[in-house]
C-alpha cells in the first residue's frame, strides 16, 4: 500500500519545511521526502553554518583589535578544527530543531530520493536501494540548488573546492583564490582572510558584489583592500593547473595574463538547479533556462504539481523560498493569499562589513524613468557606530521625487542585515520618505542612519 497524504513536499530546505509546517497548520496531512538531512542546504551547508564561521572570524578580529577598545588580549590564537566544529554543531542543532517541529506538527519525514511517477504519485528510493510509493492530492517540488561548476575549474574538493568543502576544511590554506564575488564568494573571502589566509578574489564583471548599487561595490572593495584582500575585477580564470603541490591559476585581465599560485581555489560562481532525475521530463513539466515555470501561486504546467524556491524564477534566497512555500500551501488549502511582490525582496551578504539592499539601485531607478531623490548617511557620522568602532559604510536611500515612493535602499556596514527589515516593511506599507523622517528612531542606534539618510534625500539631515 502506498503512503497517503494530502500534500507531499520533495525537499526539506527553507522552502520545503516551511511549506510543510504551514500546510499542517491548515489541517493537511503532510509528508516530506528528504534525501540527505532535514533543513536542506540552508540549515546544513549554507545560510546557518556559514554565519557561525563568520561569527568566529568576527570575534577573532575583535580580539586582534582589542587595543582599539582600551583592552589587552595577548597571545590570541585559534583552533581551526574547533572553529569548523562549532559551525557543524550549530548546523546539527538546527537540523534537529526541524525534526522537533515535524513531530510537533505531525509531519512524516520520509528519507530517500523522490521522483515523480505521475500527478499525485512519487516514488521514493531509500539509501539501501529499496523503493516505496507515496501518493498525495498535491505535490510540491522544493529540491533547491547545488554549486555550479565551470569547465576551466572542475571541482575535486581537494585543490578546487565548492562551498561545502570550504566550510569543512581540515586546515587553513595559506593562500586561497576565490572565483566569484557574490554573497558566497565575499563571505568566504572575509572568513579566510580574517583567519589568516592570503586571499585573492577574481570577479568576471567590472566590480565585486555586482548585483549591488555601484557605491556599495566601491565601498566593499575599499574595505576588502584595507584588510589585505587582493581584488581582481574584469578578470577571468582561464586555467587552473593542479599538477603540482598547489594550484597555478591563470587569470586573464585587461592588463594581460596573471599567474597566481595558491593552495586552494574556491569556486563561487553561482548555483545550478537540482532538476535531474525527479520526473520533470517524464511528466512534461515546463522548464525554461533551468527553472520550472509556475503561476503566481506556484502551480507548474501539470495540475496538482507545484514548485517553489531556487528551482523557480526569482532570487535564489532562503527567505524567498519560505514565502513562496507559505503562499503555495495557503492556495492549495483554499485560502486567498496575495502573490509575492518580487520587487520588495531584501538581499543580504554577511561579510564584514555586511551588505543589505532592497528595491531599485540608483542606476535602475533612473533607467526606469524615475526622477529620483537620493539620500546618503555615512556611519562615520553615527554616534553608535563610532562608539562601537564600526564606522565603515553608509545607508543610501532612493525616493521618487514626484510621489515620495520609496524606490530602494542600499546599505553597507555593521548590522545592516538587521536594519533592512525596516525598509521592507515601510515599502510594503507604501510609506513615504517624510513619514520615515517623522518616525522617531532611538538614539544612539545604527538604525538612526535610515532616518538620517531619508532626511538627507529631502535636505533635512541634521548630523551631516
Amino acid at each position: 500500500m502506498a503512503l497517503q497524504f494530502d500534500l507531499v513536499v520533495v525537499g526539506s530546505g527553507p522552502g520545503g519545511y516551511v511549506a510543510a509546517i504551514r500546510a499542517s497548520q491548515l489541517g493537511l496531512k503532510v509528508g516530506v521526502i528528504e534525501r540527505e538531512a532535514l533543513g536542506g542546504i540552508c540549515l546544513n551547508w549554507g545560510c546557518i553554518p556559514t554565519k557561525a564561521l563568520l561569527k568566529s572570524a568576527q570575534v577573532f578580529e575583535y580580539l586582534n583589535h582589542a587595543a582599539d577598545y582600551g583592552l589587552k588580549a595577548e597571545g590570541v590564537g585559534y583552533d581551526f578544527g574547533a572553529v569548523i566544529g562549532r559551525s557543524r554543531g550549530v548546523a546539527d542543532g538546527m537540523s534537529k530543531g526541524i525534526n522537533f517541529l515535524f513531530k510537533k506538527n505531525k509531519i512524516e519525514a520520509i528519507m530517500g530520493t523522490g521522483k515523480l511517477l505521475a500527478p499525485g504519485k512519487v516514488e521514493v528510493t531509500k539509501a539501501d536501494g529499496s523503493k516505496e510509493t507515496v501518493e498525495a492530492k498535491s505535490i510540491i517540488l522544493a529540491t533547491g540548488t547545488r554549486s555550479r561548476e565551470l569547465p576551466t575549474m572542475p571541482v575535486d574538493n581537494v585543490k578546487i573546492i565548492g562551498y561545502r568543502k570550504a566550510m569543512t576544511m581540515e586546515q587553513l590554506p595559506k593562500r586561497l583564490v576565490v572565483v566569484g564575488s557574490g554573497a558566497i564568494g565575499v563571505e568566504f573571502a572575509y572568513f579566510y582572510r580574517t583567519m589568516g589566509s592570503e586571499v585573492t578574489v577574481v570577479e568576471f564583471l567590472p566590480r565585486i558584489v555586482p548585483v549591488e548599487d555601484e557605491e556599495v561595490s566601491r565601498q566593499m572593495e575599499k574595505s576588502f583592500r584595507k584588510i589585505g584582500v587582493n581584488v581582481l575585477t574584469s578578470a577571468e580564470v582561464t586555467k587552473v593547473d593542479t599538477s603540482g603541490d598547489g594550484c597555478k591559476v591563470t587569470v586573464k585581465t585587461a592588463k594581460g595574463e596573471q599567474l597566481i599560485e595558491c593552495d586552494v581555489v574556491l569556486s563561487a560562481v553561482g548555483v545550478t538547479t537540482n532538476l535531474e532525475n525527479i520526473g520533470i521530463e517524464e511528466l512534461g513539466i515546463k522548464v525554461e533556462r533551468g527553472r520550472v515555470i509556475v503561476d503566481d501561486f506556484y502551480q507548474t504546467s501539470v495540475p496538482g504539481v507545484y514548485a517553489i524556491g531556487d528551482i523557480v524564477p526569482g532570487p535564489a534566497l532562503a527567505h524567498v523560498a519560505s514565502a513562496e512555500g507559505i503562499i503555495c500551501v495557503e492556495k492549495i488549502a483554499g485560502h486567498h493569499p496575495e502573490p509575492l511582490n518580487y520587487q520588495n525582496i531584501p538581499g543580504c551578504t554577511y561579510a564584514s562589513p555586511e551588505i543589505a539592499s532592497v528595491g531599485y539601485t540608483e542606476a535602475e531607478a533612473k533607467a526606469k524613468g524615475y526622477d529620483v531623490l537620493v539620500g546618503k548617511f555615512p556611519f562615520s557620522a553615527s554616534g553608535k557606530a563610532s562608539a562601537a568602532g564600526v564606522k565603515d559604510g553608509f545607508v543610501k536611500v532612493i525616493f521618487d521625487k514626484k510621489y515620495g515612493e520609496w524606490l530602494g535602499a542600499h546599505m553597507i556596514g555593521a548590522n545592516v542585515t538587521e536594519l533592512i527589515a525596516e525598509v521592507v516593511v515601510a515599502r510594503k506599507l507604501e510609506t513615504t520618505g517624510h513619514e520615515i523622517i517623522k518616525a522617531v528612531h532611538p538614539h544612539p542606534t545604527m538604525s538612526e542612519a535610515v532616518m538620517e539618510a531619508a532626511a538627507a534625500a529631502y535636505g533635512e539631515v541634521i548630523h551631516l
